[in-house]
């Protein structure tokens, strides 16, 4: 579709962007750039919010070579080397794998669990201080305090992922199956070539929730009555309390991340490649830069997926302490927003980066998990603080952006930013301070989490309508927030 949208493309001249515009469906644009095409997903009140530099970061990505594919979500802004929001793909046989376009935080991802509650049930403000101090008993929030898992094998977890958990921790089979994926299999070599430190950082960190835009979430649902089955074949019913847990590979996956990409970047200074941007790293998969931070990067995703089942598991024992020893605590699912993964599409091979990006697969495609073969999978995505989350199902039509969709509503601006132009005043007024419906949080003073309020973020539901609209993937239900459990 040939169409230019003038009053888009009106604004791009406003902006001074060399670029040209494509229509190519509703909430989807097609920009023709210096080194390639970008598609960006979003409504023209998305769209117009999105920050020039964005655009000449997205030109710098597309100066790797051989680049298949590259995006961005709604909810994409400035990150470093390359925008959250990005989706960027390269065929295995001859393309790169860039740490700068897999995120600093590795495997960082959500997971939701259900509950036998009700809203109603949690009503009591009270109730729900006894959850927040009980989580916070079990899951440290504090960044320098350690968990007490001290028969727990960290590289034991790094190399097999959930399955290299003692069984203790493994509630039932489900707990290992409602997950993207338990364990990632990597040459354990790799792990020789990473500083003894690395493991004396990560001691004590598994099961922690870690600070920024961590949380851990107590919710209840509004189910959308048009998938009101398919919420029922996930075990959903209105009103329903859930638990929604957002948290990565911690000091692990950071370590990994600053090594390699000091490796990579001194590769690229002997092969003489150079980018506009010094944090884009980058190197062809086959390389032995290359197939070293892919194997590594799979021993990060190990810990983040098993990071946040042991958080899951001390939330587990929390309730239990509330609501008595029988409580229980399914899985949804779990999934990555950070990663590069190998995945076959066009009938080859494709290694697909997701930075602050979600897999949203639709009903029977081969890549679900066994558990979600027929209904397509949870697809989880978290709000801002005070505002709704929604959980969604992919559609048959993502396929146009890999099957990728939003992580979350996106920053709108930074924390220093943040810090000095929204007051602790307009932060109560979110959280809805003083009256029943009070989001109630684990801060005494809502100064020290300013930085994650919703005025920081943009408007999840126009992020919601964006994704929606494109036909990437499909509300079953909205997530209403009740408290919040923030690291420091």
């Amino acid at each position: 579709m040939k169409t230019t949208n003038e009053k888009t493309e009106a604004e791009a001249a406003a902006k001074g962007l060399e670029k040209t515009i494509q229509l190519k469906g509703k909430n989807h644009r097609e920009l023709g750039l210096a080194h390639g095409k970008l598609h960006v997903f979003a409504n023209d009140e998305v769209f117009a919010m999105l920050e020039p530099n964005a655009y000449t970061m997205a030109d710098n990505n597309l100066r790797i070579p051989r680049n298949q594919y590259m995006s961005y979500t709604p909810d994409a802004h400035i990150g470093v080397g390359t925008c959250i929001g990005t989706t960027a793909v390269w065929n295995m046989k001859d393309g790169f794998i860039s740490p700068s376009i897999v995120g600093s935080d590795i495997g960082c991802g959500m997971r939701v669990h259900t509950t036998p509650l009700h809203k109603r049930d949690i009503q009591d403000k009270e109730v729900r201080r006894a959850l927040i101090s009980a989580i916070e008993k079990y899951v440290p929030t504090h960044e320098r305090t350690n968990t007490n898992y001290e028969d727990i094998d960290i590289m034991s977890v790094v190399q097999h992922g959930l399955k290299g958990l003692p069984a203790k921790y493994v509630p039932n089979e489900q707990w290992l199956t409602h997950v993207e994926q338990s364990a990632f299999g990597f040459d354990h070599k790799a792990l020789e070539h990473l500083p003894p430190r690395i493991k004396r950082s990560a001691h004590g960190q598994l099961g922690s929730l870690g600070n920024g835009n961590h949380f851990i979430e107590i919710q209840y649902l509004d189910i959308n009555e048009e998938y009101s089955e398919l919420a029922e074949k996930w075990g959903l019913f209105d009103g329903q309390v859930v638990v929604m847990i957002h948290s990565g590979s911690r000091a692990w996956g950071a370590m990994v991340g600053r090594e390699h990409n000091k490796v990579i970047k001194e590769a690229m200074h002997q092969w003489g490649i150079s980018n506009p941007d010094p944090n884009l790293v980058y190197a062809p998969i086959a390389s032995h830069e290359g197939q070293m931070y892919l194997n590594l990067m799979y021993s990060a995703l190990n810990f983040a997926v098993s990071n946040r089942h042991m958080i899951a598991f001390g939330v587990q024992q929390a309730f239990r302490d509330v609501f008595g020893p029988e409580m229980e605590l399914p899985v949804l699912y779990d999934l990555m927003h950070n990663y590069a993964l190998k995945e076959f599409h066009r009938k080859q091979p494709m290694l697909v980066h997701r930075k602050g990006a979600t897999r949203a697969l639709p009903p029977n495609h081969f890549l679900n998990t066994p558990a979600y073969k027929e209904t397509g999978h949870p697809a989880l995505i978290p709000g801002s603080m005070g505002t709704a989350s929604y959980i969604m199902v992919g559609k048959d039509e993502g396929l146009k952006n890999f099957y990728s969709i939003c992580h979350g509503a996106g920053r709108a601006r930074s924390r220093r930013a943040t810090k000095q132009l929204v007051t602790v005043d307009q932060f109560e007024q979110s959280l809805r301070v003083g009256s029943d419906d009070e989001i109630l949080v684990n801060h005494r003073s809502l100064q020290d989490i300013l930085d994650e309020c919703p005025q920081a973020y943009k408007d999840v539901d126009q992020i919601i309508d964006s994704v929606v609209g494109a036909s990437l993937a499909a509300v079953v239900a909205k997530c209403q927030p009740m408290a919040a459990i923030k690291g420091t």
